[in-house]
């Protein structure tokens, strides 16, 4: 099972004309990209995710702010990443519970391996702790 880790994405650009970050499939983005969102204006402090998923494999940027992302494998290892700029996202393998809090006016883009779908969540901990038993 592939352990959530950070991910360091192409930074080109300078302060006079603005910067750009890459990210490509097969580089640094180790699945085909089937989904894509974001989320924004996000109060400071507030938590969201709780979940895991039983397939999708997914990349968490903060294009702005900065998010703490807790992770939590079914063998109950834990690890804290904290996602401060552009040039850094979090690869979250499946079965992986996260937790993640916004700071500073984050927005997130996340790339998912797979469409949604509401059975591939495990949304309750206990739930996540006894499917991996």
């Amino acid at each position: 099972m592939h352990l959530p880790h950070l991910i360091t994405f192409q930074h080109v650009g300078s302060s006079e004309y603005g910067f750009l970050d890459i990210a490509e499939v097969d580089k640094n983005i180790p699945f085909e990209i089937k989904r894509i969102f974001w989320t924004h204006s996000v109060p400071n402090g507030i938590k969201r995710g709780y979940h895991a998923h039983k397939k999708t494999k997914q990349i968490l940027i903060a294009i702005e702010g900065s998010i703490t992302v807790t992770t939590e494998m079914p063998d109950g290892t834990r690890k804290v990443f904290e996602l401060k700029n552009s040039t850094q996202g979090i690869y979250l393998p499946p079965h992986v519970w996260h937790v993640m809090e916004y700071q500073d006016n984050a927005v997130q883009i996340v790339f998912c391996s797979e469409l949604f779908s509401e059975t591939d969540y495990l949304r309750s901990y206990i739930d996540y702790k006894n499917y991996y038993k």
